[in-house]
């Protein structure tokens, strides 16, 4: 299968029967990425990179297998390295390896890069290198990673609600798979970035984790001058492995006059360019170590950016009479615990049984939340292993931001069937406020709607559920539906920029 038979998105093959490739997003000398949605998990987004390399032997394919476990293992393991969640051969025998979609500019985009943005982004960085050094129980074997091609556009920088900036780093493993096919193809063909590669890397000799260390040292000298620490006569690799084993990296001062730099900064990006590994800092921690001594002396404030927009509009519950004052009359079930907890209720009506969510907050909060909110919800269905629905209520305020209302459904259970049957019937759905204060009582009836569209995937997902043989792997796909989730959290947080 042919990853560029896919830049059309009106074609309709599936990778592997679950990934409808969208459109080419990316492309490099290591590969093409293209934006897909995963058919499996709903229609979520994901971003899949078709390596350059074809798999041509049992062997070669071994290895991509190896390689693609531990990157996966180990994006599972720091939120500083992009998730990698699936992984394959085309039937072309193009590898690729299926990512989260992360929608941010690069670190290319932000040099040259303010002191202290520096020192916080750089922490980042030094925290995704620390946790792949140190390695990956695979097999009962630490199998400790080394990225290989740490550069500016391989570091992915996101707004986040907490950190103000979130760093991730992409491409772990791959530059080491295709350097390994090249070895046993006996190709002598360099793969990495050359202004970045370490004078071992462009030996080909064996590397440890403080070849990433001079090329982190780059990166850094780049971050704050805004350019490369040699400048070599040409681009090509003679010239470069010229400047990286033989030629002394310029001062910084040199390059950058006007720049008002901590020592101890200007001594940790020359002693990561040392030529010998020896003379570097021999890991991630020494490094860390400096950098959170200066951060204390340069503060970092998060770029401010615009209050998210909110229209307006009155609070229309669109509930009748009826249904709003049998959820007033409503209290807190005894058999709940008196927690800032959430989950779904079926409620006996005269008509046809309404499904509500209930939760609980403070009356404080929810005085703020009711007076002034948007409702929305979001939908994710997984097939396999087990057929199982996230459904998620978000209250959107435009003083507290997002308040998320996770429902986890398990699809062979029919008792959840008849909560989404009510979905399906209804195109609004009451969510119930009560205090955590005694008495416990319902505060506030909010109401959210879903649109047709929403409701017709509902309905063909609860009939498809009805037909899948019996499974006991909910676990598994609930682990799956937290991974989806956490990332449509993040695609919100970044649709407020």
């Amino acid at each position: 299968m042919n990853p560029s038979a896919f830049a059309s998105p009106q074609h309709t093959a599936l990778l592997a029967n679950r990934y409808q490739l969208k459109k080419l997003i990316a492309k490099g000398g290591m590969g093409e990425v293209f934006l897909a949605d995963d058919i499996l998990l709903g229609g979520i987004p994901v971003a899949i990179k078709f390596l350059a390399k074809t798999v041509a032997s049992a062997k070669i394919k071994q290895a991509f297998i190896h390689e693609a476990l531990v990157s996966a293992a180990l994006s599972q393991k720091s939120l500083h390295i992009v998730r990698a969640y699936d992984y394959g051969v085309s039937e072309s025998g193009k590898p690729y390896y299926v990512m989260e979609y992360v929608n941010g500019k690069t670190l290319k985009d932000l040099i040259p890069t303010p002191l202290p943005q520096f020192v916080h982004l750089t922490r980042q960085i030094c925290w995704a290198l620390e946790c792949a050094h140190q390695g990956i129980d695979i097999d009962d074997r630490i199998c400790p990673l080394i990225h290989r091609d740490i550069k500016p556009a391989n570091i992915l920088v996101v707004p986040d609600a907490i950190l103000g900036e979130l760093v991730k780093i992409l491409d772990f493993g791959i530059a080491s798979f295709l350097n390994y096919t090249a070895k046993v193809s006996n190709h002598q063909q360099f793969y990495g970035t050359l202004p970045y590669a370490s004078p071992e890397q462009l030996d080909e000799g064996e590397l440890d984790s403080r070849s990433d260390i001079y090329s982190l040292g780059v990166v850094m000298f780049e971050m704050l001058t805004g350019k490369k620490p040699w400048e070599p006569e040409t681009d090509l690799f003679g010239a470069w492995y010229k400047a990286h084993n033989f030629q002394e990296p310029r001062a910084i001062a040199q390059v950058e006059p006007q720049l008002q730099l901590p020592q101890q900064i200007n001594d940790l990006i020359m002693a990561c360019l040392e030529k010998k590994p020896s003379d570097r800092p021999q890991s991630m921690k020494e490094i860390l170590q400096i950098l959170n001594t200066v951060e204390k002396q340069v503060p970092y404030a998060a770029p401010t950016t615009p209050a998210p927009k909110f229209h307006h509009q009155p609070p229309v519950s669109g509930l009748t009479p009826a249904i709003e004052k049998k959820c007033g009359e409503l209290t807190w079930p005894k058999n709940k615990p008196i927690l800032e907890i959430v989950f779904p209720h079926l409620l006996n009506t005269a008509q046809p049984s309404i499904v509500t969510i209930c939760l609980m907050l403070s009356a404080q909060e929810i005085n703020q939340r009711a007076g002034d909110c948007q409702l929305h919800n979001e939908f994710i269905w997984l097939k396999s292993p087990h057929p199982m629905l996230l459904w998620v209520t978000i209250i959107q305020t435009p003083a507290l931001g997002f308040k998320w209302l996770p429902c986890y459904l398990d699809l062979q259970n029919p008792q959840n069937h008849q909560l989404v049957d009510s979905l399906v019937t209804h195109e609004r759905y009451p969510v119930i406020c009560f205090t955590l204060e005694s008495p416990h009582s319902c505060a506030k009836v909010l109401s959210s709607y879903i649109p047709d569209e929403k409701r017709e995937k509902l309905k063909t997902w609860v009939l498809e559920s009805k037909n899948i043989p019996p499974s006991n792997q909910a676990h598994v796909s609930k682990n799956l539906l937290k991974q989806q989730y956490k990332q449509m959290q993040s695609q919100r947080l970044q649709q407020m920029v």
